[in-house]
């Protein structure tokens, strides 16, 4: 009997600027399952069957609170989900912030010489003002004003680096890990990577990028996952952002191979 698989979109407002390229990453995992296959969109709400024990694996892309709280039942009942809900919670940004800074992850300090970022926490990005460089504490203050006046009181806020910034992939525990300078291509979201300027390609110690990457992936809770860091001439990296399921737009095919092999 086949496998029954729910395969879940993200929604086009957690997916700014990304909305092909996340589907384009779900469905090219789908193509390589030998299973029956559903797939719909967390704005299709509600799903019958999501959570009545319909389905054997959910790959779910999701981040609505509702459908969140749907797959942590499914689990319950037996399904096996990538990402599991409470791994998804964990990356909203200041919950992941405390974890990192707990567990010794590499981080920016709060504060630094060359500016710095104040970022949205209650959420990943939806709009491009949802993550902003300030240079100076005034103008950090005028924009966690403009943040409330947005009804946003929940962020973070770290240190501009200087270096290479460096965007990672990865699939827990299936030996799936890349990295690239998102300068050397162009391909960007909001434009944010040009403030690091071109990549100097600074050496940097690949091995020790994947273990901590795993080990937070193990922390957090999540089997596919993103993120991005910087890398000092010095060719230390200090992580400044992680996701739940990014688009894996630079390796696509090889990303669609290692996550479908999660579905044993």
């Amino acid at each position: 009997m086949k496998k029954r698989v729910a395969a879940i979109y993200r929604a086009a407002r957690f997916s700014p600027n990304s909305v092909q390229k996340d589907a384009a990453i779900l469905e090219n995992v789908t193509r390589r399952l030998d299973a029956d296959v559903t797939m719909f969109s967390e704005d299709a709400w509600p799903v019958e069957g999501l959570a009545d024990g319909c389905y054997d694996y959910l790959l779910s892309m999701a981040r609505s609170p509702e459908v969140l709280d749907a797959l942590d039942l499914a689990e319950r009942q037996g399904a096996k989900v990538i990402n599991r809900a409470e791994g998804v919670r964990r990356c909203c940004r200041s919950v992941l912030n405390r974890i990192m800074r707990q567990e010794g992850i590499p981080v920016p300090p709060e504060r630094g010489e060359h500016g710095c970022w104040l970022k949205r926490g209650d959420a990943a990005a939806q709009e491009e003002g949802d993550v902003c460089f300030v240079a100076d504490e005034r103008e950090l203050a005028e924009k966690i004003t403009a943040f409330r006046e947005r009804g946003i009181s929940n962020y973070v806020v770290s240190a501009h680096l200087e270096g290479d910034l460096v965007k990672f992939y990865g699939v827990k525990g299936a030996g799936f890990f890349r990295y690239y300078y998102p300068t050397d291509d162009g391909d960007s979201k909001f434009g944010d990577e040009r403030r690091n300027g071109v990549a100097h390609h600074y050496a940097f110690s690949l091995q020790d990028l994947h273990q901590t990457s795993e080990r937070l992936a193990e922390v957090v809770g999540i089997d596919v996952y993103g993120g991005d860091c910087i890398v000092t001439s010095e060719g230390r990296f200090f992580v400044i952002d992680y996701n739940d399921w990014p688009s894996f737009s630079r390796c696509r095919e090889e990303a669609a191979e290692a996550i479908a092999s999660l579905v044993k």
